[in-house]
Protein backbone atom coordinates (compact mmCIF):
# COMPACT_ATOMS: atom_id res chain seq x y z
CA UNK A 1 0.00 0.00 0.00
CA UNK A 2 1.64 3.18 -0.97
CA UNK A 3 0.49 6.32 1.12
CA UNK A 4 0.18 9.70 -0.61
CA UNK A 5 -0.78 9.11 -3.72
CA UNK A 6 -3.10 12.18 -4.09
CA UNK A 7 -6.74 11.96 -4.41
CA UNK A 8 -9.55 9.03 -4.79
CA UNK A 9 -10.47 8.85 -8.50
CA UNK A 10 -13.95 8.18 -7.85
CA UNK A 11 -14.27 10.23 -4.64
CA UNK A 12 -12.27 13.50 -5.28
CA UNK A 13 -12.96 14.97 -1.55
CA UNK A 14 -11.23 11.85 -0.18
CA UNK A 15 -7.54 11.24 0.37
CA UNK A 16 -6.35 8.24 -1.36
CA UNK A 17 -4.55 5.51 0.67
CA UNK A 18 -3.05 2.90 -2.31
CA UNK A 19 -2.49 3.11 -6.46
CA UNK A 20 -3.99 0.40 -8.39
CA UNK A 21 -0.74 -1.78 -9.70
CA UNK A 22 -3.24 -2.70 -12.88
CA UNK A 23 -4.75 0.28 -14.18
CA UNK A 24 -2.61 3.07 -12.14
CA UNK A 25 -5.46 5.25 -10.30
CA UNK A 26 -5.53 6.27 -7.22
CA UNK A 27 -8.31 4.79 -4.88
CA UNK A 28 -9.46 5.67 -0.89
CA UNK A 29 -10.03 2.84 1.11
CA UNK A 30 -13.51 2.64 0.45
CA UNK A 31 -12.58 2.17 -3.20
CA UNK A 32 -9.99 -0.82 -2.92
CA UNK A 33 -10.03 -3.88 -2.38
CA UNK A 34 -6.94 -6.58 -1.40
CA UNK A 35 -7.18 -9.41 -3.60
CA UNK A 36 -4.16 -12.14 -3.52
CA UNK A 37 -1.82 -10.03 -1.43
CA UNK A 38 -2.66 -6.75 -3.54
CA UNK A 39 -4.58 -3.80 -3.22
CA UNK A 40 -7.15 -3.56 -6.79
CA UNK A 41 -9.94 -0.68 -7.47
CA UNK A 42 -13.01 -2.20 -8.05
CA UNK A 43 -12.98 -2.00 -11.67
CA UNK A 44 -10.17 -4.05 -12.03
CA UNK A 45 -11.18 -6.47 -9.52
CA UNK A 46 -14.28 -6.89 -11.70
CA UNK A 47 -12.47 -7.39 -14.96
CA UNK A 48 -10.42 -10.28 -13.38
CA UNK A 49 -13.32 -12.27 -11.81
CA UNK A 50 -15.12 -11.82 -15.35
CA UNK A 51 -11.77 -13.13 -16.95
CA UNK A 52 -11.85 -15.66 -14.56
CA UNK A 53 -15.46 -16.76 -14.77
CA UNK A 54 -15.22 -17.05 -18.85
CA UNK A 55 -11.76 -19.08 -17.88
CA UNK A 56 -13.51 -21.56 -15.55
CA UNK A 57 -15.33 -23.31 -18.51
CA UNK A 58 -17.25 -26.32 -17.76
CA UNK A 59 -21.01 -26.50 -18.77
CA UNK A 60 -22.16 -23.05 -17.65
CA UNK A 61 -22.82 -21.90 -21.35
CA UNK A 62 -25.63 -24.53 -21.20
CA UNK A 63 -28.53 -23.15 -18.96
CA UNK A 64 -30.27 -24.98 -16.09
CA UNK A 65 -33.12 -26.70 -17.71
CA UNK A 66 -31.15 -28.35 -20.69
CA UNK A 67 -28.86 -29.03 -18.41
CA UNK A 68 -31.37 -30.76 -16.20
CA UNK A 69 -33.05 -32.51 -19.21
CA UNK A 70 -29.75 -33.82 -20.59
CA UNK A 71 -29.17 -35.18 -17.44
CA UNK A 72 -32.25 -37.08 -16.78
CA UNK A 73 -31.73 -38.51 -20.51
CA UNK A 74 -28.14 -39.98 -19.32
CA UNK A 75 -30.34 -41.68 -16.36
CA UNK A 76 -32.30 -43.22 -18.40
CA UNK A 77 -30.13 -44.57 -20.74
CA UNK A 78 -27.78 -45.54 -17.67
CA UNK A 79 -31.13 -47.17 -15.99
CA UNK A 80 -32.02 -48.94 -19.18
CA UNK A 81 -28.82 -50.66 -19.91
CA UNK A 82 -28.40 -51.81 -16.46
CA UNK A 83 -31.66 -53.02 -17.01
CA UNK A 84 -31.01 -55.12 -19.94
CA UNK A 85 -27.68 -56.42 -18.35
CA UNK A 86 -30.02 -57.90 -15.65
CA UNK A 87 -32.41 -59.46 -18.38
CA UNK A 88 -29.33 -61.37 -19.39
CA UNK A 89 -28.94 -63.37 -16.52
CA UNK A 90 -30.75 -66.80 -16.28
CA UNK A 91 -33.52 -67.48 -14.44
CA UNK A 92 -31.88 -70.03 -12.35
CA UNK A 93 -29.82 -67.07 -10.81
CA UNK A 94 -33.02 -65.40 -9.49
CA UNK A 95 -34.34 -69.24 -7.55
CA UNK A 96 -30.97 -69.95 -5.97
CA UNK A 97 -30.09 -72.91 -7.65
CA UNK A 98 -27.25 -72.07 -9.70
CA UNK A 99 -25.96 -70.37 -6.84
CA UNK A 100 -26.10 -73.05 -4.57
CA UNK A 101 -24.55 -75.31 -7.47
CA UNK A 102 -21.16 -72.85 -8.18
CA UNK A 103 -20.64 -71.87 -4.47
CA UNK A 104 -21.31 -75.51 -2.83
CA UNK A 105 -20.37 -78.02 -5.57
CA UNK A 106 -22.46 -80.84 -6.87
Amino acid sequence: MTAGVGHCLLHPDREAVARCPECRQASCRECVTEHEGRFLCATCLRRRSRTAERRRGGTGWLPVPVQIVAGLLLAAVVFHALGLLLLQVPSEWHEGTAVEREVLGP
